[in-house]
């Protein structure tokens, strides 16, 4: 069974405690606190695998988690770091928050390695807490906790054209004709389970990435069937190939037949019955002199609509090429650009936005001081010298709502910010 969707949890590792430890040699009676830090947990990383082109990994396990970092140890040792885990992906694997639906991340394009879960910080040890009045110290930072999330993995297959029609129209048939693809191909009633992708080669270099997507029934937009399964395959694509059965064999309305797919396409999302479409009238070969002409009711139909129709025999080849460059050419009137999800769901600020934070003025320091344990997490999980993190950073503060209670206290451009051990200007 192909499978394009998978439901698992992950979970990167807890970080180590710090030590407390004191300096015993002989001859050094009071040696000082010696607590080494607590190791970093391991990240989760999803990374795009070309030799995958399903989820069936994850079909049988559901748990994945990343390894927890080493507490600290005595004489300044630290803890070592958990080994992060690595979920190996097809290329067009979208994962989302399972609570929400929202996009964490799209392993398209050029994004082929991402961090979705970091690891919890490692505590410090007693040694970082010593001062004149305090030489002794018996307290350690506990290691930040393991985050936890179910997601949700959804594989959108990558093709520049999608095939769609009710099962049996023949788009196995044409896909296994005009590609290197090999479907399986037989007069079923029901659907095709696996979406085929195959790649069109014309003249001159000139081509595209054709999937057959698995054949819709009514109802589909609803789940009916394995209706949503099959749907998601057609958001990526630019251009969608409708086939339809011009001779009618057993009985049914082409036109009908177009209406019907594209209220499926409509009830699951506007964007999918927008897509250009090209109508690719099949069977030609079964429709006999003295019937109807099945070609001149469709181009009455759809051609005032602005969609071409263009009868074809996927059994004998006949109007294969003039449709294959018909949709080439449609494709040059296209974005080129790759279609990807932009990510909507954070999970470095959404797993903690109930986690208190304070926002105060210092009046001695004369320094704006945010602090809380929300702070404390951000600020171990953000690498703030690389500009991806520093941009995460401003994006926590807005959304967090910190520099609207920073403007509210009265702060002006220059005037010293504090978060722990970090210290910044401000500027708008």
């Amino acid at each position: 069974m192909f499978a394009d969707r998978a439901d698992i949890v992950i979970r990167s590792g807890k970080g180590g405690d710090g030590h407390v430890s004191f300096r015993r040699e002989k001859y050094v009676p009071a040696g000082g606190p010696d607590g080494g830090d607590g190791g970093r947990g391991g990240d989760v990383i999803f990374e795009v695998d070309d030799g995958l082109n399903t989820l069936t990994d994850y079909r049988h396990k559901r748990k994945y988690a990343a390894e927890h970092g080493e507490d600290g140890r005595k004489k300044n040792c630290g803890g070592k770091n958990g080994t992060d885990i690595v979920l190996k992906v097809p290329s067009g694997t979208v994962i989302r928050d399972a609570a929400s639906g929202k996009v964490i991340a799209d392993m398209s394009g050029d994004n082929r390695r991402q961090v979705i879960l970091r690891g919890g910080r490692g505590g410090k040890g007693n040694q970082h807490y010593a001062t004149p009045t305090m030489q002794a110290p018996k307290y350690a930072q506990p290691g930040q906790p393991a985050n936890e999330l179910e997601v949700v993995l959804e594989l959108k297959v990558i093709a520049d054209v999608g095939l769609v029609g009710f099962p049996n129209v023949g788009k196995s048939t044409l896909l296994s004709r005009v590609t290197n693809a090999q479907p399986k191909i037989a007069n079923y009633h029901f659907t095709t389970l696996n979406p085929n992708l195959g790649v069109v080669d014309l003249d001159e270099g000139k081509g595209f990435v054709i999937a057959d997507i698995p054949g819709l029934i009514e109802g589909a937009s609803e789940g009916v069937g394995l209706g949503h399964q099959f749907l998601r395959h057609i958001e990526r694509t630019k251009v969608l190939i409708h086939m339809l059965d011009a001779a009618s064999t057993e009985g049914r309305d082409p036109i009908a037949d177009f209406y019907a797919i594209n209220k499926e396409l409509a009830a699951y999302g506007e964007d999918l019955s927008k897509k250009p479409q090209i109508i690719a009238a099949n069977k030609m070969d079964a429709v006999y002199d003295g019937d109807d002409d099945p070609v001149a009711l469709l181009r009455q139909e759809f051609e005032p609509q602005g969609i071409p129709v263009y009868p074809i025999s996927a059994v004998s080849g006949q109007g294969l090429k003039e449709l294959l460059y018909a949709v080439w050419e449609l494709l040059q009137t296209t974005d080129d650009k790759p279609i990807v999800f932009e990510q909507e769901f954070f999970p470095e600020t959404a797993l903690y936005a109930d986690e208190p934070y304070q926002v105060t003025f210092d009046e001695k320091e004369k320094e704006y001081v945010i602090e809380g344990p929300r702070i404390e997490r951000m600020l171990g999980y953000t690498n703030l010298d690389s500009e991806k993190g520093f941009l995460f950073f401003q994006r926590f503060l807005r959304e967090q709502g910190i520099l609207k209670e920073l403007e509210e206290l009265g702060i002006q451009e220059g005037d010293t910010v504090r978060m722990y051990d970090l210290s910044f200007e401000y500027y708008k």
